[in-house]
C-alpha cells in the first residue's frame, strides 16, 4: 500500500474497531471510488464504505437516508440486498457484510455475454416489483430524476467530444448520426428504480451464473422506469434487453414504450462509462464500452 492507502485503512480499522469491538481485523483491502463513495472489504467479509460529500451534515444526512432505503428496499426486492451492519453518520460511513456472489463486471466477457438472457430476465423480476411499488411510498427517501431527453443528449454530445479519438473509427459515423437526430419526447410516466444498475452493482454466482444479490442504492430515485432497461442493455446486450422485458410484469409501463427509451439511454452511457474508463483507468469499464459500441452504434 501507498502512504494514501495506508491512512485510508488506519481510517477503516479505527472505525470498524469503534463500532464492533472485539471483532479481529485481519485485513482491508481498498474495493473502489467512484465519484460519491469509496469502499474497503475487511477480512473479506465485511464492506466499509464512506460517502465524499465535503460536507459532514450532508454525508451524515446521506447515510441515515440510504439505511432507511435499504430497509424499505430489502422488502421489496425479489433478490438480497445490503443490510446495514453499522453507521458512522459522522464520516458518511455505512457498513454491511457482503451479500453471496461476485459483481457482473468482473467475471469474463465472454460468460456475461452466454449468460446474459438468463441475467436479464432474474433483473426483470426484481424492476417489475421496484416499478409496481407506488412512488408516492418511496418519495420519503429518494429524489425525482428526470431529466429532459435533450438534455442527456447534450451531455452525450459534450462527453464524445472529449473522447472521439479513441472511439473505433468504424462506430464514429453511427455515433454520430445518434447525436444529431432528434432525442425521444419526454412522455413517460415514472417510477421508483434503482436508477444505477448496471453490472457492476449486480452480484452473480460465479459458479451456477445465477444473480445473487443487487448493491450500490445510493442513486435510486423515482425516474423512467426505461432508464435501468437502457443499463441492462447496454452492459449485456439485446438478448438480456429482451428477456428483461418478457419478464416484466406491470400494466403501467408498456413493454415496447420502454424498449425504445431504453435504447436511447444505452447510447448515450455507453459514451459516458467509455469516458470514466479511461478518466479513471479502468479497463474494464473502457473494454464492456467497446463491446457494447457493437449493438449500440453498430458500424
Amino acid at each position: 500500500m501507498d502512504s494514501q492507502s495506508d491512512d485510508h485503512a488506519e481510517v477503516v480499522r479505527g472505525v470498524v474497531a469503534s463500532h464492533l469491538p472485539g471483532y479481529r481485523i485481519d485485513s482491508v483491502v481498498p474495493l473502489g471510488e467512484g465519484e460519491d463513495n469509496i469502499a474497503f472489504e475487511v477480512n473479506e467479509e465485511l464492506i466499509v464504505r464512506f460517502g465524499k460529500h465535503p460536507d459532514p451534515a450532508t454525508r451524515a444526512a446521506r447515510v441515515g437516508c440510504e439505511v432507511r432505503l435499504l430497509a424499505a428496499v430489502a422488502g421489496i426486492s425479489p433478490l438480497p440486498v445490503p443490510r446495514p451492519s453499522f453507521t458512522a453518520a459522522e464520516q458518511g460511513c455505512l457498513a454491511y457484510l457482503k451479500l453471496p456472489g461476485l459483481p457482473l463486471i468482473d467475471l469474463p466477457l465472454s460468460r456475461r455475454s452466454a449468460h446474459g438472457a438468463p441475467i436479464g430476465g432474474r433483473l426483470g423480476e426484481v424492476l417489475t416489483a421496484l416499478h409496481r411499488t407506488p412512488a408516492g411510498r418511496m418519495a420519503e427517501l429518494v429524489d425525482v430524476d428526470d431529466q429532459p431527453a435533450a438534455l442527456w443528449l447534450e451531455e452525450a454530445a459534450q462527453t464524445y467530444a472529449t473522447i472521439a479519438a479513441q472511439v473505433p473509427a468504424a462506430h464514429r459515423p453511427a455515433v454520430e448520426a445518434f447525436l444529431d437526430a432528434p432525442p425521444p419526447a419526454d412522455e413517460h410516466a415514472l417510477a421508483f428504480s434503482h436508477n444505477d444498475l448496471g453490472i457492476e452493482h449486480v452480484l452473480v454466482d460465479p459458479a451456477s451464473w445465477t444473480v445473487t444479490g443487487v448493491i450500490d442504492w445510493s442513486d435510486a430515485a423515482i425516474c423512467d422506469p426505461a432508464r435501468d432497461f437502457g443499463l441492462l442493455y447496454r452492459d449485456l446486450g439485446p438478448a438480456a434487453l429482451h428477456s428483461a422485458l418478457r419478464n416484466y410484469r406491470t400494466d403501467a409501463h408498456r413493454a415496447e414504450e420502454i424498449s425504445a427509451r431504453a435504447a436511447f439511454y444505452a447510447r448515450c452511457g455507453v459514451l459516458e462509462d467509455m469516458a470514466y474508463g479511461i478518466e479513471t483507468g479502468q479497463d474494464k469499464y473502457l473494454t464492456k464500452s467497446l463491446t457494447a459500441l457493437n449493438w449500440l452504434h453498430p458500424a
